[in-house]
């Protein structure tokens, strides 16, 4: 099943916030699905993680 990526950003700070604000392609934000990261009321959508994983296999997979 194919997977929609967008372009987008949210508060808070990464890694990926070095190499993006000098110009540098980041992909960053691929982990679990879910909310409240770093809260007491975080959560992961656990049927996603299939899905999420995947995702990033393949995009290791097609980078070399």
């Amino acid at each position: 099943m194919p997977i929609d990526l967008k372009e987008g950003s949210t508060g808070g700070a990464s890694d990926g916030n070095l190499t993006s604000a000098i110009g540098i392609p980041t992909l960053d934000g691929l982990g679990a699905v879910g909310d409240g990261a770093h809260a007491l009321d975080e959560w992961v959508e656990i049927e996603s993680l299939p899905e999420r994983a995947a995702l990033v296999a393949g995009l290791i997979e097609n980078s070399e």
